[in-house]
């Protein structure tokens, strides 16, 4: 294989998103970056493409979830299983793709972060005086290699474009990729199953990435300009906080950031990224 212009072997061997499928132009190629690499992506007579065009190295491919995955390593045989995705009422579309000036784990960990909730969604995801976070449970799952936070609860002035009034919204955050997480939350349309968030992050430098806002909603009447308008504002207001981050990479250093009882899934993050021996867009724990 090539140099790389980045490292961290771990990165590298990972399945990456690129781009949503509808977005990849019919002729012609689309350019995008990837950990400092610039990869054109095309369709051809055997279907999507991905390639270096510095080298004409092509790289491979993988289409699941409505986006582009390649990757600059090795990758595994398959990505992490989404079986909601295949479900036939289900609304499945990119909410938008976002260029913001931090590192995908620290969008991650902002991603994790209930207690923001009524201070930057403010009338949305909360409101004060709604602002403590309850205490929920978090695991890292070695078989099925994911940081899991469940029985996560917070009132909602307006938790999804269904909702009729506030509600407490039951939450599970699930990140079965280092730069991918999924939120699953109470569908106010039906209450007995749950809708899919997702915030798959395009790593373009260690402190630069593109972040893609999937959706899977159990939602009949809104058109998908409504469901795309709701979730880039709710990610809107998330975009100057994250591009306000100091140090913009993630410290991994348990003792570099104090965390609260809030933190929880933060801190098994942490703790699982540095299990893994990554580092690219984190500052490393001290050996």
């Amino acid at each position: 294989m090539a140099v790389r212009r980045a490292r961290d072997r771990v990165a590298l061997d990972l399945w990456q998103v690129i781009g949503a499928v509808e977005d990849v132009p019919a002729t012609g190629a689309a350019t995008t970056v990837l950990m400092e690499e610039t990869l054109a992506v095309s369709r051809g007579p055997a279907g999507i493409a991905v390639h270096l065009p510095e080298t004409g190295e092509a790289l491979p491919v993988l289409l699941r979830y409505g986006y582009v995955w390649t990757s600059l390593g090795t990758p595994p045989a398959e990505l992490f299983p989404l079986p909601e995705w295949a479900e036939p009422d289900r609304r499945n579309l990119n909410a938008g793709t976002v260029g913001v000036h931090v590192s995908a784990p620290r969008a991650i960990e902002n991603f994790l972060d209930m207690a923001h909730f009524p201070y930057v969604h403010t009338g949305i995801l909360g409101a004060e005086p709604h602002t403590e976070v309850e205490d929920y449970d978090v695991e890292v799952s070695d078989s099925r290699d994911e940081v899991l936070a469940t029985r996560c609860r917070f009132w909602q002035p307006m938790a999804a474009t269904t909702a009729t009034g506030a509600i407490m919204a039951d939450y599970v955050y699930r990140v079965p990729h280092p730069y991918c997480a999924v939120l699953y939350k109470t569908c106010p349309a039906e209450p007995h199953r749950r809708d899919v968030i997702g915030i798959l992050l395009q790593p373009v430098s260690e402190e630069r990435v593109r972040a893609h806002l999937m959706l899977s909603l159990i939602d009949h009447d809104n058109p998908d300009t409504v469901l795309r308008r709701f979730q880039q504002t709710i990610f809107g207001q998330d975009k100057p906080i994250l591009e306000n981050q100091v140090p913009k990479k993630l410290p991994l250093d348990p003792r570099a950031e104090t965390p609260i009882r809030a933190d929880k899934s933060a801190v098994a993050y942490r703790r699982w990224l540095r299990q893994k021996g990554l580092t690219y867009g984190t500052i490393p724990a001290a050996a």
